[in-house]
């Protein structure tokens, strides 16, 4: 910025010309601006319409599921197979659409309504047939699905260090519930014992014990991580 009358330079936010007096008529205001090093822009919200959907859904699922109790009714006079659509229905939605109408899919939490309502559902299907394998079977086998879901979402979710290990040993100690499984097969259903379960073990047995002895040679722990990025 120069003088207007006699030329000299002028410093940057000078009001007058320090030579000849003039003033400035329009004086450069040194303004320094600060750049921030985010976006001032915020994000437009993400519209969801999950909610939507799931209503939408629920909707039809209960059509089906009192349309199918209606035709049961005319036909056979009671809630024969439509209590079964029903129940399913209620399960289903449980499973897939409950956990849409929240933000976050937690599974700690989650997990062990879906297996409670399974429970449920299988205990509906055993008293529905007069039959009595719901606590001798499905009740244990449920709640060791349960616990062992629940052991693989910590492990694979909340554990940093040390997770090859750790799954090697959730691999032995799935083949080892697998003798439960056929434990309760047995003294519920009279079936013979060691029929199928050894082959599970053995099966989940060495591979669990591979992961396990891979995690105390380093070279080959290193690779696995690499590879399975553990």
């Amino acid at each position: 910025m120069y003088c207007v009358y006699c030329g000299v330079k002028l410093q940057d936010g000078a009001k007058e010309c320090p030579l000849c007096h003039t003033p400035v008529m329009l004086p450069q205001k040194a303004e320094t601006i600060e750049k921030s090093p985010y976006s001032d822009r915020m994000p437009e919200e993400e519209k969801r319409g999950r909610g939507l959907l799931v209503w939408m859904l629920t909707a039809v699922m209960l059509a089906a599921g009192l349309s199918s109790m209606i035709v049961c009714l005319n036909t056979v006079g009671e809630a024969a197979w439509s209590g079964y659509v029903l129940m399913g229905s209620a399960l289903a939605w449980i499973l897939f659409l409950f956990p849409l109408l929240f933000r976050r899919f937690r599974p700690m939490i989650f997990l062990p309504i879906d297996f409670a309502c399974l429970a449920g559902f299988l205990l509906y299907v055993c008293l529905k047939n007069r039959e009595s394998w719901f606590l001798s079977f499905a009740f244990p086998v449920t709640g060791i699905a349960c616990i062992l879901t629940l052991l693989g979402v910590t492990i694979f979710r909340y554990i940093r260090k040390g997770r090859l290990r750790l799954l090697g040993l959730y691999l032995i100690l799935i083949g080892c519930t697998f003798m439960l499984v056929e434990f309760f097969q047995s003294i519920t259903f009279k079936t013979p014992m060691w029929d199928w379960s050894l082959y599970c073990v053995c099966g989940f047995g060495a591979l669990g014990l591979f992961l396990f002895i891979a995690t105390l040679i380093p070279p080959l722990h290193v690779h696995l991580r690499k590879t399975f990025f553990f």
